[in-house]
């Protein structure tokens, strides 16, 4: 009889499993315990994959026998199709191929711009490097988005989900960056650019009487050096007056290393905004969280190049919980400047990026001693704002919305010779606040979704000794604790077998 019932119990057992395979197969569940949600899909893609209304076909071109640390990223993206094919109702199917055992195929993805990685692995003790692919096709009717490299965590679904977007969308919106006042030109924002482009058509717009401003999303008026005539001030005027949105970066100083001066810069474009009741200052922030600058020394008859910190070039760390600037990290200005908001309460002000506790302007022109010995009495302002987020009656009309960043070149990669790469986080807060004045998707909290950095050099030093021995003595203290318990129980069992009425 109790053969019987072990029989049962394991035929229940056995059809439990099968019963959860099938279900784990047509619903996929997972819990997301991580602090910011990158494995739960935001509102903005459920909405884009939601509305496909003809089928989208990903094909993830991925190697079989991937190294154990990179299989991870197979798994997660295979994960993240699922609930994507999920939540269309069948209008996003997917495949994964293993494209290095066919000639024919590789050759066709390198001409789509697909290209394999070589990893560094250890096989049988040895270092051996291997081919690998990691990427991805989405395609739309006839077209077609390629992912030319998988990126962990949250990147995947701004991938894919942006890759989507920008296929089933037939007439993308329009950005106009305003040139003729000394701006610098598009193709000086090549990172800003290559972001942008995916959800927008973005374009050169130079002010006067025939061109049709109401055409753009949202204009962009970016770092002038020039004087603006009052007339195209009228223009931009009648654009926010019928609703229209502006993204503003101002220098209202600047900052020339081979000369160490400082001076102020004057457009007109800061009388523009005072009577919108927004100020920039003409000063200098300056930071004791900070960038470092080269400085050439001279020791004998040897020259040699040191890095020394610059104040100047502060590292903003400070961010408000707002679209814009959720789940930025780090911003590094090039000589900025506060803004302040007066204006009346028919406007929500918001700023959206501060100096650190240690921070301090300087007013221009001002001479720069790169040998300085800065204290903390040089610091005596803290948590400044330099950029902010308008919206309400910004016009006499309608409703409008306006960004404004104290300094005209933090996303500026320049050109030719003198072009950079900028710090992602520059780039991000420029994109998202063009997001947020011409796109409603939300796909702009996918952007910046996933801690990316967590440097030890920001956390304070107290705090620092204390997760440096609590990781070293909790492991200790958690296995005397238990030893304890353990004696204790040792000790009232051995108590117990010595009565005389003890039942093992």
């Amino acid at each position: 009889m109790k053969n019987k019932n072990y029989l049962i119990y394991i035929l229940l057992l056995v059809g439990i499993v099968i019963l959860l395979n099938i279900l784990s197969s047509r619903y996929f569940l997972r819990a997301d315990f991580t602090a910011d949600n990158r494995y739960t899909l935001s509102k903005a893609t459920k909405d884009i994959v939601r509305s496909i209304d003809e089928p989208v076909t990903v094909t993830a071109y991925f190697t079989n026998d991937l190294p154990p640390a990179v299989k991870q990223i197979r798994t997660e993206f295979k994960e993240l199709l699922i609930e994507y094919a999920n939540l269309s109702k069948g209008n996003l199917v997917y495949e994964f191929v293993s494209p290095n055992d066919d000639q024919q195929l590789e050759q066709e993805l390198a001409q789509k711009g697909i290209a394999p990685r070589m990893l560094n692995v250890r096989e049988k003790d040895q270092s051996v490097q291997k081919t690998v692919y990691l990427s991805a096709v989405v395609q739309y009717a006839d077209k077609e988005e390629v992912l030319p490299l998988i990126l962990p965590g949250a990147a995947m679904e701004y991938d894919l989900s942006t890759a989507i977007k920008k296929l089933v969308v037939d007439d993308k919106p329009l950005i106009g960056f305003i040139q003729g006042h000394g701006e610098p030109s598009l193709n000086e924002f090549m990172q800003a650019l290559q972001s942008l482009q995916v959800l927008y058509n973005v374009e050169s717009v130079e002010l006067s009487d025939t061109v049709q401003l109401e055409k753009y999303e949202a204009l962009a008026l970016i770092a002038p050096t020039d004087s603006i005539p009052d007339e195209h001030f009228y223009y931009i005027d009648n654009f926010v007056n019928n609703g229209g949105n502006v993204f503003v970066a101002i220098n209202r100083v600047e900052g020339d290393l081979n000369t160490s001066m400082g001076s102020e810069i004057t457009t007109g474009l800061e009388t523009w905004l005072a009577n919108k009741g927004i100020t920039v200052e003409n000063q200098f922030v300056i930071d004791n969280s900070c960038s470092n600058v080269s400085v050439v020394q001279q020791q004998g008859p040897f020259r040699f190049q040191t890095q020394v910190r610059f104040p100047y070039l502060p590292i903003i760390t400070g961010f408000a919980d707002h679209p814009i600037s959720k789940g930025l990290e780090s911003l590094v200005l090039m000589f900025g400047s506060p803004v302040a908001f007066n204006g009346d309460t028919t406007v929500t002000a918001t700023p959206l990026a501060f100096t650190s506790k240690m921070s301090g302007t300087a007013a221009a022109p001002l001479y720069f001693n790169i040998q300085r010995q800065w204290t903390k009495n040089d610091f005596t302002r803290s948590e400044i704002p330099v950029a902010y987020a308008f919206e309400g009656k910004l016009g006499q009309n309608s409703n409008s919305r306006m960004v404004v960043v104290g300094d005209g070149n933090f996303a500026v990669n320049g050109s030719g010779q003198q072009a950079q790469q900028l710090n992602p986080d520059n780039v991000n807060l420029m994109v998202n606040a063009i997001d947020w004045l011409a796109d409603d998707t939300g796909l702009i909290a996918l952007r910046t979704k996933g801690i990316t950095n967590r440097p030890l050099e920001q956390i304070e030093d107290g705090k620092k000794n204390f997760l440096k021995y609590m990781n070293f003595l909790l492991p200790v203290l958690l296995i005397i604790i238990y030893g304890i318990i353990r004696d204790q129980r040792n000790r009232t069992l051995r108590y117990k077998r010595m009565q005389d009425n003890f039942v093992k």
